[in-house]
């Protein structure tokens, strides 16, 4: 896994920035009941979504482990980011009326934990909006999505089926669902090579040191290998918790 602390100087610079921050914000809000007033989003990273988390009445606090993102998220949405486990979050049973998670269930092996967790800080009521079958979302049928085809994971830690089956289990059922585009998040051949080399699909991709190698190899010798491929489209679940 990458080392977050290193990336949250570069992060937002290579990962869309705020056009994707916009539309995952928007799409986050659009599933989020009016009635609510707390929301913390959890693996807020660099807050750049965080602090787009906007709305009359909504109160919104941010978490994350890697010391870097919180400083740099801390700069835009102030007080209310703090540093912590995404397993243990540092707050009370019932003490939340929505907890958001993009982009972070696909990271994680033991996924189904953090869903859970998500699950004891909830309100009966509330919602959980949170991000699945996230590299899925990158295939658009591209000369680069082709190349990877064969080393993908074919069960990710934040499929769809796996996520809403461990949620049935903490007393959250599927609500809603959503989708946006990830913005200038639309693969290079050189690019997704570089990627590849230095580790950054280690959730995605099955890749011996030989078939990294070879990979990125191929990417490379892609036709127009500078230009991106069509952007993701993500898709978001919301879990209402009952009681």
């Amino acid at each position: 896994m990458l080392d977050y602390d290193v990336e949250a100087a570069r992060y937002d610079a290579t990962r869309g920035g705020v056009p994707r921050a916009v539309a995952a914000a928007r799409a986050v809000l659009a599933l989020i009941p009016d009635r609510c007033r707390t929301l913390l989003d959890v693996g807020c990273g660099t807050g750049l979504v965080t602090e787009r988390l906007v709305r009359p009445g909504l109160q919104v606090f941010g978490v994350d482990a890697a010391t870097g993102m919180v400083r740099t998220a801390a700069d835009r949405v102030g007080g209310r980011v703090v540093k912590g486990n995404c397993h243990r979050l540092p707050f009370a049973d019932e003490s939340l009326d929505a907890v958001s998670a993009v982009w972070l269930l696909h990271l994680l092996p033991d996924a189904l934990t953090v869903v859970a967790e998500c699950a004891r800080v909830l309100r009966p009521g509330g919602v959980f909006v949170t991000t699945v079958d996230k590299d899925a979302g990158h295939d658009v049928n591209s000369d680069v999505d082709q190349l990877m085809a064969p080393y993908r994971v074919r069960r990710p830690y934040d499929g769809a089926l796996r996520v809403t089956a461990a949620a049935s289990e903490h007393g959250l059922r599927r609500v809603g669902e959503a989708r946006f585009t990830g913005h200038g998040q639309g693969r290079s051949p050189n690019r997704t090579a570089g990627d590849v080399s230095r580790g950054y699909f280690a959730s995605a991709l099955a890749l011996d040191e030989a078939q990294t190698a070879a990979l990125a190899g191929r990417l490379s010798g892609l036709p127009d290998p500078d230009v991106p491929r069509g952007d993701p489209v993500y898709r978001l679940l919301a879990l209402g918790k009952t009681g």
